[in-house]
């Protein structure tokens, strides 16, 4: 697939302006220094993105790139993708209706929560090499949920400390304004330091905000986890350790 810009509407337009203006005036107080740092080198700003220019700086930075896709694909084409640097992407927007709901990601999801990130070479290792485990396990569906589980708490989900207290570093938490102010205020989650087992033996929540978060202290802290997520990914290969998978799809 490719990015065709001249079929985006007037609606498309509008529905990637106010999406960006709303969490422009709450992220500057909750989203981590790097994702913020990436926003700028990045670019963004209340047009639709084109990603062939995206792809430039991209590059540049950390040799990764986005990479359409029509929504959701199957997992062995996304880890393939994702292990050689290619970030996946749908590039419709959701209506004006589904300003704040919808059931899988769109490209306000997939490039304004993820795409700044991307400029973090030790994030950019941790996806990749995530990916790679994933990919070599692909057969094993407990292992792939384990993964997945990864994925969801730290990629979509994942908190970190930072100088100036807890930040938000997720894209489902970036891409949602509602789910920003209710991961790092509200009560009602529990919020756990990042430890990979516990990570795994953790259901996640897709039909509604999630009851758990996991804080990391850098990304670094993230990339030298890949050698016990890749043992872990053994064990449960091995063992025939069951994983079950998560139900209700929602994605903000």
């Amino acid at each position: 697939m490719e990015q065709i810009y001249s079929n985006y509407t007037e609606e498309d337009f509008k529905v990637w302006e106010l999406l960006y203006n709303r969490q422009m005036k709450i992220l500057p107080e909750m989203a981590s220094k790097d994702y913020l740092e990436g926003l700028k080198i990045i670019q963004f700003d209340e047009k639709i993105p084109k990603f062939d220019e995206i792809n430039k700086i991209l590059t540049a930075e950390t040799n990764w790139k986005v990479y359409s896709v029509p929504g959701l694909i199957a997992d062995k084409e996304f880890f393939e993708l994702m292990r050689n640097r290619n970030f996946c992407a749908s590039t419709w927007l959701r209506k004006m209706k589904e300003l704040d709901y919808l059931e899988e990601p769109d490209m306000f999801h997939d490039v304004f929560g993820h795409v700044p990130l991307l400029t973090n070479k030790a994030f950019c290792k941790f996806l990749e090499e995530l990916c790679r485990i994933a990919s070599d396990h692909i057969e094993n569906k407990n292992v792939v949920e384990a993964i997945a589980r990864v994925y969801w708490f730290t990629v979509e989900f994942g908190l970190i400390r930072e100088a100036k207290g807890l930040r938000i570093y997720g894209a489902g938490i970036l891409s949602s304004s509602g789910e920003c102010e209710y991961s790092l205020f509200s009560d009602k989650p529990n919020r756990f330091d990042y430890d990979v087992q516990k990570v795994m033996d953790t259901d996640y929540i897709k039909h509604k905000y999630q009851e758990e978060y996991f804080i990391i202290d850098s990304y670094e802290q993230l990339y030298n986890s890949i050698p016990e997520i890749e043992a872990k990914a053994k064990e449960i290969d091995d063992k025939g350790i069951i994983v079950k998978p998560a139900i209700q799809p929602q994605y903000k």
